[in-house]
């Protein structure tokens, strides 16, 4: 049941929680931190009150594993927001996590190529790290229980510090955000910069598609959780194609079906090495009978 419940909020969390970050990314490419940390912050507020008990209750798991954990969680998601400042559109962001160029001369040309270059090289680097961090986490869970809400609280309130690194970047984008186009919230009748809202939703959905992630991890092991991510990446990819209409050429399609095709055959493989694996468990058991 918690694994079907976990599905959902990934899916449904996940996928919304997109739609915001590209209106957030379509007015302002570099604001991939002060959305990172409205979504830290709010996520570490939330544990700290709710899990932790106001910090009275102390960790399950070691600490100097969650610092592990979060150096790699922290270095993903600083890498993902940098890469969409090297001209990479959301389709191809979200199937590693070519907008269509301005002519110019061949130097240009070539500059932009090699930058475009280095953004799907952070991108790569920043999914085998997240494969890193999976595998890592099913290992904590399996010597020390599951403890999901404690690791994503811990996950989000240690790395809070090294935004402090990212103070100017963070305090210009909020100059902008209270620049943009006031809307009126109907709930609470005022007005409020239309980013600020975007910005809210972003937070909230991030929650609760993050909080499906790291019941996931508890509850399958990691290459389960790879398929429903790359599943839930492949339907927010279709969305963003139909809804916002970002080109997607041939080659998008390629490297798309490159990696399901890749998860596919792992698939297979981790099935095959499991039953193998199973099977000498049980023929060992017979002979000690």
């Amino acid at each position: 049941m918690n694994t079907i419940f976990a599905v959902l909020l990934v899916f449904v969390g996940c996928c919304s929680n997109v739609v915001f970050l590209e209106l957030l990314v379509r007015t302002f490419p570099g604001c991939g931190n002060i959305v990172t940390f409205a979504q830290f912050a709010f996520i570490a507020l939330e544990g700290f009150i709710f899990e932790t008990n106001f910090g009275r209750k102390k960790p399950a798991i070691p600490m100097s594993n969650y610092v592990i954990m979060v150096t790699m969680f922290f270095t993903v998601s600083v890498i993902n927001n940098y890469a969409l400042n090297f001209n990479i559109a959301m389709p191809l962001h979200m199937i590693f996590r070519s907008n269509t160029g301005a002519e110019g001369s061949e130097e240009q040309d070539v500059y932009a190529f090699l930058h475009w270059l280095l953004g799907i090289a952070m991108l790569t680097f920043a999914l085998l790290m997240s494969a890193r961090m999976g595998i890592f986490q099913e290992t904590l869970y399996k010597q020390y229980g599951k403890h999901s809400k404690e690791a994503l609280f811990y996950n989000h309130c240690l790395p809070l510090p090294g935004f402090l690194l990212l103070f100017s970047d963070i305090y210009n984008h909020c100059v902008l955000f209270s620049q943009s186009t006031p809307v009126e919230v109907p709930v609470i009748g005022q007005a409020v910069p239309v980013m600020w809202l975007y910005l809210l939703i972003n937070v909230i959905t991030q929650y609760v598609c993050i909080r499906g992630v790291f019941i996931l991890t508890t509850e399958c092991a990691s290459l389960t959780v790879t398929l429903v991510v790359t599943l839930r990446k492949f339907i927010s990819l279709i969305f963003s194609i139909l809804y916002f209409k970002n080109p997607f050429t041939a080659w998008h399609w390629v490297g798309t079906a490159v990696v399901f095709l890749g998860t596919l055959i792992y698939t297979e493989v981790w099935t095959s090495v499991r039953m193998a694996l199973r099977g000498k468990e049980e023929l060992k058991e017979k002979k000690a009978e």
